[in-house]
């Protein structure tokens, strides 16, 4: 089976064949009289799920009397959290479940020193079985190494979509039933909002990673890696990521696209100014709930004549516990946060979807899927699936710092997008060498 059918299956294939089961009947033993005290390092920010992070954490403790989490945002999304947990271990104080994203998969494998999830389910009488029992093989790839090993359980699922603003397409003369398919009508429709109201058109996030642009690049044929020879190497600097990326430029320097914090991009698409904004399912929840408008969500675009590629986006769950009471309090964590119960919170409070089985199939979940259509929107491209890129080795995160640093050339025009994705390409390959 390929990759993209692979992937399309440990989404779409993630919702079916329903296990109704909840994790963390079974709590950890008391350490000394006292309680056993874990922390749990997420990257969920106050408009990106944060609200639901404490709820989550206040019924487990509340239903685990012998645990107590407490939870740590990190800021700057992945990678920050990344450099966080480096800096943490270096020193002693490892946190004990960890949101880790995809994206840093191999990297995470290759120089953290984490808790194997398997030997914390093997000595757990009730629940031996519990990554088989509730994950499909295909979704636990997600969270798997090239070669196989289970580093994590897959948590946060996500995809990117087109949020447009039905007020602004009408006020431009558009018809909001009929949103871009398109990255040719993506382009011609920001220009009309442009023109017509004097709002920007369009706005793709740029949190610290290179998600949705990898989204953009592969879905006009190109590849962000390659092997050669047994080596990873960059694949970014193809022609068609440079169309692709170039696409982008052209909006920002006829204003009808921004380049700008996410903050500032969000907060204008949330005020009505602004026409459409390209990001992650996982803001759905925020969207709809602090828009002044009625949010709608369409499929990620298309290019001419070629095929959709979405990266699976979000994170997976990883146990750093060294102390063995930490390690059995966190084992319980995880799986009440892979629990039916929690999953549908998290999901329904943000707009990841859930990896585990059978949530669109029955349940609370189901619910909310039937009635959301910017959730079906989503859905739809699930077909469309490839893994998210995840640079190797030990200086994995500089090689993505690199791409992070290039969006800003390329966006503020210092330089055409083929000229800096070659002279980024290299400098990439020289540090996976």
């Amino acid at each position: 089976m390929n990759l993209r059918k692979t992937l399309a299956l440990a989404l779409a294939g993630a919702l079916c064949l329903g296990v109704m089961g909840c994790g963390g009947s079974q709590t950890a033993q008391k350490s000394s009289g006292k309680k056993v005290q874990i922390e749990y390092w997420h990257v969920a920010s106050e408009s990106f799920g944060g609200a639901t992070v404490k709820e989550l954490v206040d019924d487990f403790n509340k239903k685990h009397p012998d645990i107590e989490v407490t939870a740590k945002y990190n800021p700057d999304m992945y990678k920050g959290l990344t450099q966080n947990l480096q800096a943490a271990m270096a020193s002693g104080k490892n946190p004990d479940v960890v949101q880790m994203g995809y994206s840093f998969l191999n990297y995470a494998n290759d120089n953290l020193k984490y808790t194997d999830l398997n030997d914390l389910a093997k000595q757990d009488d009730k629940d031996k079985n519990f990554l088989k029992d509730n994950f499909l093989p295909n979704v636990l790839q997600l969270a798997q190494t090239d070669d196989g090993k289970q580093i994590g359980l897959p948590y946060s699922v996500s995809v990117p979509v087109l949020y447009i603003n039905p007020d602004l397409f009408k006020q431009a003369g558009l018809d909001p039933d009929n949103p871009p398919k398109t990255w040719s009508e993506v382009q011609k429709d920001a220009k009309i909002i442009k023109e017509k109201t004097g709002n920007p058109g369009f706005f793709m996030q740029e949190y610290a990673d290179n998600w949705a642009q990898q989204a953009i690049i592969e879905s006009n044929g190109g590849h962000m890696l390659k092997k050669e020879g047994g080596k990873t190497l960059a694949a970014f600097d193809s022609p068609e990521a440079a169309q692709a990326y170039q696409l982008l430029a052209d909006m920002v320097k006829d204003g009808s696209g921004l380049h700008a914090t996410n903050e500032e991009g969000f907060q204008a698409y949330l005020s009505g100014k602004l026409g459409m904004v390209c990001t992650t399912i996982g803001k759905r929840a925020n969207f709809e709930k602090s828009a002044n408008f009625k949010v709608v969500a369409a499929p990620f675009p298309v290019f001419d004549g070629k095929a959709r590629k979405v990266p699976a986006g979000g994170n997976f769950l990883m146990c750093f516990s060294k102390d063995p009471a930490k390690q059995k309090a966190a084992w319980e964590f995880i799986k009440y946060l892979e629990s039916n119960e929690a999953l549908t919170k998290w999901s329904t409070g943000t707009g990841y979807l859930p990896p585990r089985k059978g949530m669109d199939k029955e349940g609370a979940f189901k619910k909310v899927i039937d009635s959301n259509k910017n959730i079906q929107a989503a859905l739809s491209t699930m077909p469309d699936l490839v893994k998210w890129a995840s640079f190797p080795g030990q200086n994995g995160l500089k090689a993505e710092q690199l791409l992070i640093d290039v969006r800003d050339v390329i966006l503020s025009g210092k330089e055409p997008a083929a000229q800096a994705l070659q002279e980024t390409a290299a400098k990439v390959n020289e540090l996976l060498q």
